[in-house]
């Protein structure tokens, strides 16, 4: 029985593109469809990093945050496992950056040379990514929290961890 030429023909134009398209990015469909399963052990690791629980004297667990923020997400391939902590702090942000900067280095952290001029906030060890961010009013109402002038008052920060898998 001879093959439809109009049905096959479009197949065999899409397959052929889906493998030229994957040789030429070097994607292959198994990386595109990679997930968080089996990441559990490495999220608990990262949220019992030390340097999540160090914080400037004054510095307090902000209300709404008293746990740690870990968990993992899956993009296009990428797998990223995560680790945050929020806090309210009344000094100013250059206490916070002071103390971090002496943290992260005592915890074998080295600043990222990578990291944008002006972030001196960001810092690397093995395949971990450690930065510092000073929170805004616009930050956390995109976030979904509103209004917080106990965070955007002083120096309101967040302090997280990822690592790709």
């Amino acid at each position: 029985m001879p093959l439809r030429t109009g049905i096959t023909r479009p197949i065999s134009l899409l397959l052929s593109t889906v493998l030229a398209a994957g040789t030429l990015t070097g994607c292959t469909l198994m990386e595109l469809a990679r997930d968080c399963e089996g990441t559990d052990a490495r999220v608990k690791e990262l949220a019992a990093l030390g340097v999540l629980d160090s914080r400037p004297a004054g510095a307090t667990v902000a209300r709404g945050f008293e746990e740690v923020d870990a968990g993992c997400w899956a993009d296009s391939g990428d797998v990223v496992v995560y680790a945050n902590r929020t806090y309210a702090f009344p000094g100013t942000q250059a206490e916070v950056a002071a103390h971090y900067r002496e943290a992260a280095v005592r915890d074998g952290w080295k600043q990222d040379p990578e990291a944008w001029p002006v972030d001196d906030l960001s810092f690397v060890r093995e395949d971990m990514v450690l930065r510092v961010e000073f929170l805004t009013a616009e930050h956390l109402a995109e976030d979904g929290h509103g209004s917080r002038p106990d965070l955007t008052t002083g120096a309101g920060y967040s302090i997280g961890i990822d690592s790709y898998v």
